[in-house]
């Protein structure tokens, strides 16, 4: 997935447009965006709008991102959302493997009563949005085959931190999220998953928005996540391998071909070796799934 738009799970007029934004997979909120007095409609309005979307075809991925399990509204959320059969759910502030060994168990007997297949349900956690979670981002290996990627989050970690902003006057990341960042890549890397980029607020700044992608894409995170419609066709082709790139990930496949067993092969004057291989392999998988 390259584009993850987020969508508050209350409003029918916001969660049609994500149907038509092109976005790879929406985020339907029970989190954030709900007030607490809110969020029992806004599960049933969730469901509703799962129940019709699913059905459809060809359609987004669809990913609910639930309430965190410090929070004791975990239990309702998936009561609800389950019987609609979501793709996934985003698990907010999860605090390492252990969080998704406690999610996994409570899906899948949410998945045992709607009849659903053990394990349909995937999990996406975002892995530091808590301080303690920053401590745990490399524990994600192996926790459960419902694993689908890692994200990161940065505007509830400077509120545990007690930062008074977590970017500079530039709108660059200050210390302690460029490390949540990479923890996140370094988490999922470990864990062979796709890092997912967190989300760029100030989203009328598309100049901004653009960079902050290319750089993500250039440090080895496959998708972002969007706030607003208008962030998903930038996203989209941020991280869709260019025609340059591919034929040149196709070129440094074919001269280890050419020369098997050799850890090292030379183009055009410049040395590559089994790295470059594996960075190659992979970016013509990854073009080959947004085919």
């Amino acid at each position: 997935m390259r584009s993850l738009l987020f969508v508050p799970a209350d409003s029918p007029r916001k969660l049609e447009k994500g149907m038509v934004s092109g976005a790879d997979a929406l985020i339907i909120d029970l989190e954030d965006s709900i007030a607490l007095d809110g969020k029992a409609a806004a599960r049933q309005s969730a469901a509703a709008f799962l129940k019709e979307a699913m059905a459809g075809s060809p359609r987004p991925y669809m990913l609910v991102r639930v309430n965190g399990l410090q929070t004791g509204l975990t239990e309702a959320d998936l009561d609800a959302i389950a019987p609609a059969r979501p793709d996934a759910i985003m698990l907010p502030k999860a605090e390492g493997g252990a969080a998704v060994i406690h999610a996994d168990a409570k899906l899948a007997v949410r998945e045992a009563q709607s009849a659903l297949p053990d394990g349909h349900i995937k999990i996406l956690p975002i892995a530091t949005e808590t301080a303690a979670a920053m401590f745990l981002a490399g524990t994600f290996a192996g926790a459960s085959k419902r694993l689908i990627g890692l994200t990161w989050g940065a505007e509830d970690l400077s509120a545990e931190l007690g930062a008074q902003a977590n970017r500079d006057a530039a709108g660059n990341f200050l210390d302690p999220y460029r490390l949540a960042r990479v923890l996140c890549l370094a988490g999922a890397a470990a864990a062979g998953i796709p890092a997912i980029d967190t989300v760029y607020v100030d989203f009328r700044n598309s100049e901004g928005f653009r960079r902050e992608c290319e750089e993500a894409c250039r440090d080895g995170f496959t998708g972002k996540m969007a706030i607003h419609p208008a962030q998903v066709p930038i996203i989209n082709e941020v991280f869709t391998p260019s025609a340059k790139a591919l034929a040149h990930a196709r070129a440094v496949i074919d001269a280890f071909a050419a020369a098997p067993g050799a850890g090292v092969v030379g183009i055009g004057g410049v040395m590559y070796d089994r790295p470059h291989l594996v960075r190659a392999k992979q970016l013509l998988a990854r073009a080959e799934r947004h085919a």
